[in-house]
């Protein structure tokens, strides 16, 4: 059970993520993502290349920024600053892509870059806060909380847009989200207490940063276990990135989906996310945060398997059952989307989510932020090369379905390299 004088920390911390969920998923997965497609590259085959490129660019600034900022929050304990410059950052740019109008490609893909690396980057501070709000053995359900959270706040976002996407006032829901973002956000560093200290140093704080990142580099032979772990993070976390950078071009392009139908799709994606993150963060703490994250990759492996079966409105299986449901191939699909959707949805948090707290207990508590900037940056590094695979194979092949394809090699990997870490008895340091 979680200490009652924790609840009240605990339920601040997840209000966070009520609040940048706004963020991820008006621009990052659906309505901007669409519209830059759509609108700024003239739904143009390139949108696909140029939207992976902007993504790439905006991971690979904060995964490299990630492990240097988290070794100075260590040093400095300051996390809170830190944070609120990066959601800062990406309110601000997030507001300014209403005046992204078609054409604008160079300052569309600027603007989200820079709100991109605010949100990604201020995640490494967040999620640090965890190992300080509870237990290790509560790790998985507070986790899970968050992240039910956050699905709770993009449910409350499409609802306060939808009225907007039925009138067709695409760019106003972008400040709309910034505004969001910036309410809710705010009472975590009101009512967080951040153990900051000052110390007298003699050179800067990047410095030491460097350094410190240096020195952890070096010695990463002595957390094989936890090395191991963000090694097969780093593949799995690639399709799941992917999938959310893409699904909503996925379904307008490929499948037809009008601004509508799309909402809807991502209500039921949310919706089963906030019940998923629970279930897995529930399950994780019952069964072990490792058998769970397995559980959550086969699913995540035949949910692009069947999102590529559907695709093919000429293929065997979507005639099959089109003929077997007495429907046409056209309501089918989209039918059959929407259960992807579902699948894929009750998996999205609760594969981070999970993720997230067995991290915390393969890391050691001195180096808790630093390493946590290490979960940042492989995360974000495979969101560099997943997002520009999927952009190249859809590019070259002219085919959608076959860039979904590939997304399943990304967590039949990670799977594989999972098998091999031990999560019953994490070491601190390996001698």
């Amino acid at each position: 059970m979680l200490k009652s004088e924790n609840k009240f920390k605990i339920f601040i911390w997840t209000l966070f993520d009520f609040a940048n969920t706004s963020y991820s998923i008006i621009v990052v997965t659906f309505i901007y993502a669409v519209y830059f497609k759509d609108v700024v590259a003239g739904s143009k085959p390139i949108g696909d290349l140029y939207w992976s490129i902007g993504i790439s660019i905006s991971m690979l600034i904060s995964g490299i920024l990630a492990p240097i900022l988290g070794a100075i929050a260590d040093y400095s304990a300051g996390k809170k600053r830190f944070l609120l410059f990066f959601t800062l950052l990406s309110i601000v740019a997030t507001s300014l892509l209403y005046f992204i109008s078609e054409g604008m490609i160079l300052w569309g893909l600027v603007l989200f870059i820079i709100a991109n690396i605010g949100f990604e980057s201020g995640l490494v501070f967040y999620d640090s806060f965890l190992p300080e709000l509870t237990e290790p053995k509560n790790y998985g359900r507070v986790s899970g909380y968050g992240f039910a959270m956050g699905y709770l706040g993009s449910l409350a976002t499409l609802a306060i847009v939808f009225p907007f996407i039925q009138n067709d006032m695409i760019k106003e829901t972008f400040p709309i989200s910034a505004l969001f973002f910036l309410i809710f956000a705010a009472p975590l560093f009101i009512f967080l207490k951040d153990s900051r200290r000052n110390v007298k140093v003699k050179t800067s704080f990047i410095n030491i940063g460097f350094r410190r990142v240096k020195n952890t580099v070096l010695h990463l032979r002595n957390y094989k276990n936890l090395a191991l772990f963000l090694l097969a993070f780093f593949f799995y976390i690639e399709g799941v990135n992917t999938t959310i950078f893409f699904s909503g071009n996925f379904a307008k392009s490929t499948l037809g989906f009008s601004f509508e139908q799309l909402a809807l799709f991502f209500l039921i994606v949310q919706t089963t996310a906030i019940i998923g993150s629970i279930i897995f963060g529930v399950l994780s703490d019952s069964i072990g945060q490792k058998k769970s994250i397995v559980i959550s990759l086969y699913i995540w492996i035949f949910t692009m398997i069947l999102a590529y079966l559907i695709s093919d409105s000429s293929g065997a299986f979507v005639r099959y059952f089109a003929e077997m449901m007495n429907e046409n191939v056209k309501e089918f699909q989209s039918f059959a989307f929407y259960v992807v959707g579902l699948l894929a949805g009750s998996v999205m948090g609760a594969t981070q989510s999970v993720s997230r707290s067995l991290m915390s207990k393969l890391t050691p508590k001195e180096k808790k932020t630093e390493f946590f900037g290490f979960y940042s940056l492989f995360g974000k590094s495979s969101a560099i090369f997943g997002p520009l695979v999927f952009g190249l194979v859809s590019f070259f092949s002219g085919s959608q379905a076959l860039a979904i394809l590939s997304i399943s090699l990304f967590f039949i990997v990670g799977l594989i390299i999972l098998r091999y870490v031990d999560d019953e008895h994490p070491e601190s340091a390996e001698t």
